[in-house]
C-alpha cells in the first residue's frame, strides 16, 4: 500500500518544487529588495544585478545569494519564495538557467 503511494508523492513534490517568477518578482517589490540595492549602489537599484564585478557568477551562487539576503535581512521568506526570486532574477538579469524549465 505505501509503494502505491510513492509516484503520488513524487508527483506533487515535482509540482511543489517548480519555481514561479512572476511570484518571484511579486516577492522583490513585496519585501523591498530594490530599496537595500539603490543603498548599495547609490542610485541605480538593477546596478546591483548588472554590474561587472558582481559576486553572483553561476545559478549556485545566486541561489545562495538569495539565502544570504533572506537571513541577513530576516526577510522571513520560505524555501519556495526563495526559488521563486531566484527564477525571477535568473529570468530578468542573468539567464544561468535558461536551459532549463523554470516556471509553472
Amino acid at each position: 500500500m505505501r509503494l502505491a503511494l510513492v509516484p503520488f508523492i513524487l508527483a506533487c513534490s515535482s509540482l511543489a518544487a517548480a519555481a514561479d517568477p512572476a511570484e518571484g518578482r511579486k516577492l522583490v517589490e513585496q519585501k523591498n529588495c530594490e530599496t537595500c540595492h539603490r543603498n548599495k549602489t547609490m542610485g541605480d537599484a538593477n546596478a546591483v544585478y548588472l554590474r561587472k564585478d558582481r559576486r553572483v557568477t553561476s545559478f549556485e551562487k545566486l541561489k545562495a545569494q538569495v539565502a544570504l539576503c533572506n537571513s541577513e535581512l530576516n526577510l522571513q521568506l520560505f524555501p519556495d519564495e526563495e526559488e521563486d526570486i531566484v527564477a525571477y532574477l535568473d529570468q530578468a538579469y542573468y539567464r544561468f538557467n535558461s536551459s532549463r524549465s523554470i516556471s509553472k
